[in-house]
């Protein structure tokens, strides 16, 4: 790469974006040739660019010539709207850590799976060790569990016919029924716990929330020692689950 290589493709990539910022100005779509004249293009740099565009799926050609936004850019504003929000009660997650000195996790049921959208931990308040991913360890955490304890009977027949309950400690609950039986009799209801069943020396406390309509849970994980504090730990979670609710809600 010469020194000549650096500015041209930084132009390109400025070209590329003044293409995409015309063609988000036209609902129903426009030409190739309107497009490169508003981007203030050659035509012939315009059309490369846009079949680019359009190969990546940034772009898509209509039928009649003209070019919309494509699927790529809509995931694009998608996740980049998903991180705005999490910007936003990451500071509430943390207080929560300081507060318990336990790192805390947030997650959320999407497409039928239950995925960790955020951990804040720290040198003081180390994660548990995600030996299992969530998504095939539901029945044996907190936060899964609060989630299954949520879900209407449909929704909750749907998951554990998809995942099985494998046996990840000698404490984990193997048993669709047990575990549905103990998830609506919980002692601290409307919190759940994982009593060493992901992980021996960890007990786990997670409460719901909610994103809109999307259901998660949020919870901490502790030393088994500190069992006897679990009570004190659902009266922290219970307010802060209510704030990270009214601030996702507010802003979907």
């Amino acid at each position: 790469m010469t020194a000549r290589d650096g500015p041209t493709l930084i132009a390109s990539v400025q070209r590329a974006f003044r293409l995409l910022e015309a063609v988000s100005a036209h609902d129903n779509g426009a030409p190739a040739k309107q497009l490169a004249r508003e981007a203030a293009l050659p035509l012939a740099t315009a059309y490369h660019l846009l079949r680019t565009l359009v190969h990546d799926g940034y772009l898509r050609k209509l039928p009649d010539g003209g070019f919309v936004l494509g699927d790529r850019v809509q995931t694009l504003h998608a996740s980049g709207r998903a991180q705005t929000l999490l910007s936003r009660v990451r500071p509430t997650l943390a207080a929560l850590r300081d507060e318990l000195a336990t790192a805390a996790y947030l997650t959320f049921y999407e497409d039928g799976e239950i995925r960790v959208a955020e951990i804040v931990d720290g040198p003081r308040t180390p994660r548990v060790d995600l030996w299992v991913g969530f998504e095939d360890a539901g029945h044996a955490t907190a936060l899964g569990k609060s989630v299954l304890r949520e879900l209407d009977d449909d929704a909750r027949r749907d998951y554990l016919t998809r995942h099985r309950l494998a046996d990840l400690t000698p404490r984990t609950i193997t048993s669709a029924p047990e575990l549905l039986r103990r998830l609506d009799a919980s002692p601290v209801a409307p919190a759940v716990t994982d009593l060493e069943e992901y992980a021996l020396g960890t007990v786990c406390v997670a409460v719901p929330v909610y994103s809109g309509d999307t259901l998660g849970s949020l919870g901490v994980s502790l030393p088994v020692d500190r069992l006897p504090r679990l009570a004190q730990v659902r009266d922290r979670l219970l307010p802060t689950a209510d704030r990270v609710t009214r601030t996702l809600s507010l802003t979907v």
